[in-house]
Order: structure tokens, then sequence, then C-alpha cells
């Protein structure tokens, strides 16, 4: 193994950062770091009609989420003077060469260009007389073996790959020589890409060895499916990371999920934080199967990192999250909102169900008295005055409560003996509907705790009076 591990992540700025670009960037990161190696991210945006600042921003911005610190940043349109140099040493010394021809391949050169999801397209040949000084490789036709850690040894007769086209002008390489003069010259040392790079892989080898380039080893992961079981990319319009960060998922979940999108650790073990998979991971656990992206799982996995957030931390979020509307709210208090927290963690798949529930008005009565319906506070087949009587029980029972035990447990205990005697319908759906005013809400025991006793019986109190005075 090298001295130093080196990795590199090289999206085409040309999209959105997806899910898939983003598995690549964190198996890259997790091999350097466990290595205590280096991760560099190059930008591959030579197509200048594609390449935009807006793309280079959300790949800088997803990766900064996800929490994959970079040890540098290149672009390939800032280096054309290096290309230069190769290409010139490379036609000097015989394997390749100027061909003045009008390129057949116009959007062919490149069709095994993968591991960015693009191709090099557009016309490119002088407009006047069709023709154009195209540098070729000069294939020396040989067979290409080399190793992949997930597939094991391979070899290709690259007779048929004929003398490819490397560059289109003096300082504007290809894709396949663009990237092995790059990682040469950044000092490259593991290729760890998508399993469609494998094609990819022979020529790129054949380059190498012109320009006297190590041999990097090679590292192909499994695809990642779509649930229509095709290829997830750009062009599917779903996965972009920051419509998942909008929705409201956690980076720790995506990322944990991501990582076992075609890698296995070998146990049963399923949650990972980021430092867990830097210690855990290892190319002996990658599959050759590809793997489905399923917002199901993904879901599950947010779920659990949510009810894994110490309170703190998802308090913060919590308060981000919800609309601003409800801090505004007669009864607003930090102190409610965290007795809230453990009901908000069990109810959220994703942060925004908060922020639509919060919407909907349906914290509302945590932070703010309700006013029942009088037909709805009285349960069917019970009269007027045994709600009324239900209702007196419960303050008794609930006032009894010192203060300071006032909890779930404590509430429960205290009106439980007596529902079960006269009806649990009968009593508790009155105590409920009292405290929230709503047809659907948590149980009553929870919703009296995060109000609090004072305001529990004042509630309470109300809805009795009210029935009494029979308005």
């Amino acid at each position: 193994m090298a001295d130093k591990i080196i990795t590199r992540f090289p999206p085409s700025p040309t999209g959105a950062f997806q899910v898939g670009n983003a598995r690549t960037a964190l198996f890259n990161y997790l091999f350097a770091k466990q290595n205590s190696g280096s991760i560099i991210l190059r930008f591959e945006d030579t197509d200048k009609a594609r390449s935009t600042k807006e793309s280079e921003t959300d790949f800088f911005e997803g990766l900064e989420w996800l929490g994959l610190t970079l040890d540098g940043v290149y672009r390939q349109s800032e280096r054309g003077l290096i290309y230069r140099r190769y290409i010139e040493k490379m036609i000097a010394e015989g394997s390749a060469y100027i061909s003045d021809e009008i390129p057949k391949e116009t959007a062919a050169v490149d069709k095994n260009r993968t591991e960015n999801d693009e191709d090099e397209e557009g016309e490119w040949h002088d407009p006047l007389t069709g023709k154009k000084e195209i540098v070729r490789f000069k294939n020396p036709k040989k067979l290409v073996t080399f190793k992949d850690e997930v597939r094991g040894e391979i070899s290709v007769d690259t007779t048929e790959l004929g003398d490819f086209i490397i560059a289109k002008g003096m300082e504007e390489p290809l894709y396949h020589l663009a990237v092995i003069i790059d990682d040469f010259e950044m000092g490259v040392t593991h290729i760890i890409r998508g399993e469609d790079g494998i094609y990819n892989t022979p020529r790129q080898i054949l380059l190498q060895e012109a320009i006297g380039a190590p041999r990097p080893a090679y590292c192909h992961a499994p695809f990642i499916l779509g649930q229509d079981r095709k290829k997830l990319s750009k062009r599917h319009g779903t996965g972009a990371v920051k419509e998942l960060r909008e929705k409201g998922y956690l980076a720790e979940a995506l990322v944990n999920y991501l990582s076992l999108l075609g890698w296995n650790p070998g146990t049963e073990e399923e949650i990972f934080t980021l430092e867990e998979l830097v210690k855990s991971f290892s190319f002996s656990g990658l599959q050759r199967a590809p793997a489905v992206f399923d917002i199901e799982k993904l879901n599950w996995f947010n779920r659990e990192h949510l009810k894994r957030l110490p309170e703190e931390t998802f308090m913060k979020l919590v308060k981000k999250w919800l609309p601003k509307e409800i801090q505004t709210l007669p009864e607003w208090s930090e102190e409610r909102l965290k007795r809230l927290l453990p009901e908000l963690r069990e109810r959220a798949t994703v942060l925004k169900d908060l922020r639509d529930a919060g919407a909907a008005g349906e914290f509302d009565y945590f932070f703010s008295s309700p006013i029942p319906d009088i037909s709805t506070l009285i349960p069917k087949d019970t009269t007027r005055g045994e709600v009324i009587k239900h209702l007196s029980k419960t303050e008794e029972f609930l006032s009894a409560i010192p203060e300071e035990n006032f909890t779930k447990e404590s509430i429960k205990e205290a009106v439980w003996a007596y529902a079960g005697e006269k009806g649990r319908g009968k009593v508790l759906w009155p105590m409920r509907y009292a405290l929230s005013a709503k047809m659907k809400s948590p149980d009553p025991f929870i919703i009296a705790y995060v109000l609090g006793k004072t305001e529990t019986l004042k509630r309470i109190s109300a809805a009795r009076e009210l029935l009494s005075s029979g308005t």
C-alpha cells in the first residue's frame, strides 16, 4: 500500500448532487479517513455549456451537510496548460498523433464515460471545412489485466478500441486522458467508483502506461437502482440530496443508509455513525449485486436516528422546523415544548412532518386554550350529568397529585381505576377532548403532562362549567 492514501471524488457540475454521487463520495471518504489519507474534490467541468456554478455550490453544500470534509478542490477547466504538456509529450514520443479529419465520433467518443453519468456532447469540428485537428492515441492493441477489489482479476483485449480519440485540441483532452493525467498529478492511489467504471479502466490503463503513471488500485462499487430497477442517476429526476435535506431527513441517517447500499459490515448491525463507518468500512464488504434505493428503508433509518438524537439537539431542530407562528401563541413556552418532545419524536418520520402538522394547527392546543364543542364532549350512551360528574372526579384526582410529581404515569394512575369502574371511554374521552378539543390527539395523560397541572385543571374546569351552564 502507498505511503499515503489519496482518493478522489470527481463529479461533473452539470446538475444536482444526487444520492449516487453521495455514495461514491462517501466510500472514497471512508477509505481515505480509515487510512489517515486524503480525499480530493475534482470538478470535471470541461463541458462549459452545461457546467454551472450553481451545480458546484450544490455539491459543496451537500458534502458539507453530510459531514464529508475534503482535503483539496480542483477544476479541470483551470488545468489546460498541464494537459497540453502531456499531450505534446505523448505526440513527441509517438504514443499519440494528430489526425486531421471530420470526427465520426462526435457524440460517441466517450460513450463509456459513466463515472459522472455524463457524455461528451456537441459539435466541435471546423464549421467551414468540417475538419478538425484531433489527437488520437496509438493503441498498442494488447491484453490488459487488472485487479478489481470487488470482482477480482479482469482481462480485456483492447484491440477493438482502435486508435481512440484522446483530445480535441492541445489543451482539450477528452475524459479518459484528462482523468489519468489528473490522477497522476494529484497522487491518487485508489479509484473508488461505480461499477460501470470498469468499462473505462482498460483504456485508462493504456494511457497511464503511455505517460508513465503508476497504476492505482481499483474498486468498483455495485450499481444503485431505482424502484424501477434501472440505474439511479441524474436522469431519473429523483434522489437529489438537496431535496432530501429540504424534506427534513437527517444527514446522519442518509449517510448510514447510503453506506449500506452495496456494502455489508458482516454483522447484523445496521445503525452506524460516520465515525463508526470510518472504522468498519472495508472493500471486502462490498457486494457484486446491485442495491435498490428504497425510500421506505431510508425513512426507517431516519426515524431511528431521530430517536437517538440528544434532547438538546432535537429541541433545536424542532424549533427550527416548527412554524414560527406557534411561538406567538398565548401559552407558548420552551418548557412546555420540551415536555412535548417525546411525542414529536415518536410522530416524525422526517422533520418536515412536524412543519406540516404545525402548519395545519395540530399542535396549537398545546400552546393555546381550545374551546370544546359541548355535543362532542358527551360520549355516546352518556348523559350530560354523567360527563359533568366524571370531569369533577377527574379534577379531584388530579388536584391531589403534587405539582412536582405531575407525570404521565402519576396522572394515569390517579384516574385509571375510576375510569375502569365507570367505563374508560366515558371518563377518558371527555378528559382528552376537554384538553385538546380535537377528535384525534395523543392520550389524555400525555396532553395533561405537557400542559402541566395548572393548565390541565383549568381546561377541565372550563369544560365542566361549559356543560353545567348548558350553553
